[in-house]
């Protein structure tokens, strides 16, 4: 009797650039729901990252496009609009080939990248051009999954109970859980829909590609050892979550799904 491989899910704001550790999770992953009708954050990576100088990854920079929250605080993450679209496509366009022209891999990630600025300076929201480098990266990896965003699914407004919907209404049997969300996840929804909840964790390693792995943009890693190697690395994490996927039983507190 053959079993079906199960189907992983993620569930994640869009993120400018993201760091390593969200895209290899979203990497990891059979379908990245874009939780988009969440309340926009300031102090998050909706609009910002954090690029690191090649030679050096301590040394970091934001690159941030400015947002205006026409709500203000209670701004939807899919409702955040680009305050001045020419300015943001120039900082997407000049920092990230300040900080990595100088690698033999820029080529390829300036390639992925030309397109998504091309059509910055025409957009209004801080989501679409978030969601849309996300992409790329992905894209320059050879990820082969589904996007889906939560807006278009029906959810509860509950925290963990949205997570659980949302996993069962993409036909997903496995939520991916960042390390920052086992802070408040309540295991119980998912249990009684029989959903699997695993925790995903980039390795802690010092020195290689995952240096800063949780704070830096994936730029850094693609830019100083190549889509190859990085695409290699999680592939190897994507073969560990698919032979185990149970974690720790979380916790109950406060925090951003992650």
């Amino acid at each position: 009797m053959h079993t079906q491989p199960p189907r992983l899910c993620a569930i994640h704001q869009p993120n400018l650039l993201p760091r390593l550790s969200t895209l290899a999770k979203l990497y990891a992953a059979d379908i990245w729901v874009v939780l988009d009708d969440v309340q926009f954050a300031r102090r998050d990576y909706q609009h910002r990252a954090r690029l690191a100088a090649l030679d050096d990854p301590q040394r970091q920079r934001w690159l941030s496009v400015e947002t205006r929250l026409p709500d203000g605080r209670s701004t939807l993450v899919r409702d955040a609009l680009l305050a001045d679209p020419r300015r943001a496509a120039r900082r997407l366009s000049y920092l990230p080939a300040q900080h990595y022209r100088t690698s033999r891999h820029w080529q390829l990630l300036h390639a992925v990248l030309e397109p998504v600025v091309d059509t910055v300076s025409e957009a209004v929201g801080t989501a679409a051009v978030a969601e849309a480098t996300t992409r790329a990266l992905l894209k320059l990896l050879g990820w082969r999954g589904t996007i889906v965003r939560s807006s278009d699914l029906a959810a509860s407004s509950d925290r963990s109970l949205r997570l659980a919907d949302l996993t069962t209404a993409v036909g997903a049997d496995t939520y991916l859980c960042g390390t920052g969300g086992w802070r408040y996840l309540d295991r119980r929804p998912f249990v009684e829909r029989q959903l699997t909840v695993h925790a995903f964790r980039p390795p802690a390693v010092v020195g290689d590609l995952w240096t800063e792995a949780t704070t830096i943009s994936a730029l850094w890693a693609l830019a100083a050892y190549g889509p190859s190697a990085v695409g290699a690395a999680f592939d190897g994490l994507r073969t560990a979550v698919g032979t185990s996927r149970e974690g720790p039983p979380p916790g109950r507190g406060a925090g951003p799904p992650a």
